[in-house]
C-alpha cells in the first residue's frame, strides 16, 4: 500500500498541481516557513516523505520550498524526521543570515516555482 501524503508548500505550482490527488497545505510565506510548518508537523506524530533540502538550490537562493509528509500522523514522533527538519531550518537561517534572497523579477520566480515542482514531481514519482 502506498501511504497517504500532505504536500507542504508556498509554491503556488505545487499547490494547483497537487490539489485534489493529495491534501495541500497552502503557506502564505516563506521557504523557512513551510520548513517551520513541517517541522510543527512532525511534533504532532507525521513523518517527512521528502527530503526538507532536496535538490541544489540552496534555501537563500529560492523563495519556493514544497515538502512531502505523511497524512498519517503516528502515536511517537520520528526522530530522524525531527532531526532532519530540525537540521534543515538549522541550515536554512544559517544561510539566509550570512545572505538573505535577493528581489527576482517574476520571470526568474516562475523558473524557481518549476524547479521546485518537478523536483517534487519527480520525488513522488
Amino acid at each position: 500500500m502506498i501511504e497517504k501524503i500532505i504536500i507542504v508548500t508556498n509554491n503556488v505550482l505545487s499547490d494547483t498541481s497537487f490539489r485534489g490527488n493529495h491534501r495541500v497545505d497552502f503557506i502564505e510565506g516563506s521557504l523557512l516557513d513551510v520548513l517551520i510548518k513541517v517541522r510543527d508537523y512532525i511534533h504532532l506524530g507525521h513523518r517527512l516523505m521528502t527530503h526538507p533540502l532536496m535538490g541544489s538550490i540552496k534555501p537563500n537562493q529560492t523563495p519556493y520550498k514544497t515538502v512531502a509528509i505523511t497524512l498519517k500522523a503516528y502515536e511517537s514522533v520520528d526522530l530522524n524526521s525531527l532531526i532532519l527538519i530540525e537540521n534543515s531550518i538549522e541550515i536554512t537561517l544559517k544561510l539566509l543570515n550570512n545572505k538573505p534572497p535577493r528581489n527576482w523579477p517574476e520571470e526568474v520566480l516562475e523558473d524557481y516555482r518549476a524547479v521546485d515542482f518537478e523536483l517534487i514531481k519527480n520525488a513522488l514519482n
